[in-house]
């Protein structure tokens, strides 16, 4: 009773600090004023760390390092990015691991997994469940932004100011959307000519199709010769799930750095305007969200709830990072550790999930691509529709699961409709706070597939704390 207490005391406490801190001025003139607001929010995170975060797990801490990110953001204004290095170096060193591990992993779980039927098997109902949930997830963006109309109510004045700030970002993006190979080239380029190179690049597909090539191959050599091999590259796993772990631990620390630059850089100004937009982007990011658990449980009979607890970590990296490849190694210790899917699975269908699976990037092209037709006064015809659709799912295939890929994705949609590109414009302002939205949904559904196909191939174990 008296920890709870003094939790609890911790966290008024804090609050106050952070309260008064913030109405010094956000952000103030004087340095003097900046010196107390600097002393006020170390005073409130030391109250924090000796009361209310004493023994907690990570996402609590990681939680609570959001929060306060957030209102460093809003205090320091541009200031804060000052910090973003700590951010940076917590992606990078998360980053570092990310090709041993989905390498090693991948390649143990294929040559495991030995029968090649139930690898055919496990990789249709990967497919599968992606494909099916991306197309649920633009056809829900599309049904809600006809609905609710977002574009109907963007000012002259907005529209101009959105494109004079933001004009120049969108042309880049063009650019890099005309470069980008056609869907055929993309398919062809999985096979890579010069396997070091893909290491070196990091291009996510091609080491996954020579981990895969490998596992197969593997398992259809000698299993007392090929026994060394798969336990080197056990090794190998075990050792980047202990960096992670190691890591993870300077995670709360990052978030706060991260969520500061964020807030500080873009402040709330730009978000109030496209608040309408920003809302049913939100809105329906949130409606996947909740529908996620409500088909792991239907179809596995896993506790709801028990489900969002044991991935509350991942998304809270997720939400900081923008980048499913960047939160893949925390993802597949959550769903190992706290869901109970067999390494075999996890293995498989997340690595393949951070790569081609984007249901939240998805639904945000729908509702972007409808909402900039709006402002512009373009009514997109059934089959214009139809045709977003189409184009989403496939500009997914081989999108690097990292910041900004969505707007580049959205682009080719654009296009392929007619809609004007220059719009990209309207919505950079807010991007990077629908980007962090977006990421959350994507490695969610990444988890929920490996739950579910778990489960069919009775290799789910849930821990029974």
């Amino acid at each position: 009773m008296k920890r709870h207490m003094r939790r609890i005391l911790g966290a008024v406490v804090a609050t106050v600090f952070c309260v008064i801190s913030f109405a010094l001025g956000h952000p103030a003139d004087a340095l003097s004023i900046k010196i107390i607001q600097t002393l006020l929010l170390l005073a409130a995170i030391v109250i924090l760390i000796l009361t209310t975060l004493r023994r907690t797990g990570i996402p609590t801490q990681i939680f609570v390092g959001l929060i306060l990110g957030a209102v460093a953001g809003l205090i320091y204004g541009p200031d804060a990015g000052v910090i973003r290095p700590v951010g940076t170096a917590f992606i990078r060193l998360i980053k570092m691991v990310v090709i041993p591990l989905i390498f090693a992993s991948l390649l143990v779980g294929v040559a495991s997994l030995g029968d090649l039927r139930k690898l055919g098997r496990v990789g249709g109902k990967t497919f599968a469940f992606y494909i099916a949930y991306y197309v649920s997830a633009v056809a829900l963006g599309l049904l809600l932004a006809n609905t609710l109309k977002p574009g109907s109510n963007i000012p002259d004045s907005v529209q101009a100011e959105l494109k004079a700030s933001y004009g120049e970002t969108a042309g880049m993006q063009a650019i890099r959307a005309e470069e980008r190979p056609g869907i055929g080239e993309v398919l062809i380029n999985i096979i890579p000519d010069n396997p070091a190179g893909s290491f070196v690049q990091a291009n996510m597909l091609q080491v996954i199709f020579i981990a895969m090539f490998m596992g197969v191959v593997i398992s259809l050599l000698s299993k007392e010769k090929m026994k060394p091999v798969i336990s080197f590259f056990e090794a190998i796993n075990d050792i980047m799930v202990k960096i992670v772990e190691i890591v993870i631990k300077i995670a709360p620390y990052a978030v706060f750095a991260l969520i500061a630059a964020v807030v500080g850089t873009f402040g709330v100004e730009i978000l109030m305007s496209l608040v309408r937009y920003c809302a049913v982007v939100i809105g329906g990011l949130a409606i996947l969200a909740f529908t996620y658990p409500a088909v792991v449980t239907l179809l596995t009979k896993y506790p709801y709830f028990k489900f969002w607890k044991g991935i509350t970590q991942a998304q809270l990296i997720a939400f900081s990072t923008c980048s499913s490849s960047a939160t893949l190694p925390v993802t597949m210790e959550c769903a190992e550790d706290n869901i109970g899917v067999s390494k075999q699975i996890s293995s498989f269908v997340l690595p393949l999930g951070a790569t081609i699976n984007m249901n939240g990037t998805a639904l945000y092209q729908g509702v972007t691509a409808i909402f900039i037709a709006q402002v512009y006064g373009m009514d997109l015809a059934l089959g214009d529709q139809l045709a977003i659709i189409l184009t989403a799912t496939l500009a997914s295939i081989g999108a690097a699961g990292a910041p900004a890929m969505g707007v580049l994705m959205l682009v080719i949609v654009l296009k392929q409709v007619g809609i004007p590109l220059e719009g990209i414009a309207l919505i950079l302002g807010v991007e990077r706070i629908l980007d962090m939205s977006r990421t959350v949904i994507n490695i969610t559904g990444d988890v929920a597939a490996a739950t579910v196909i778990a489960h069919t191939e009775k290799e789910l174990h849930p821990p029974q704390n």
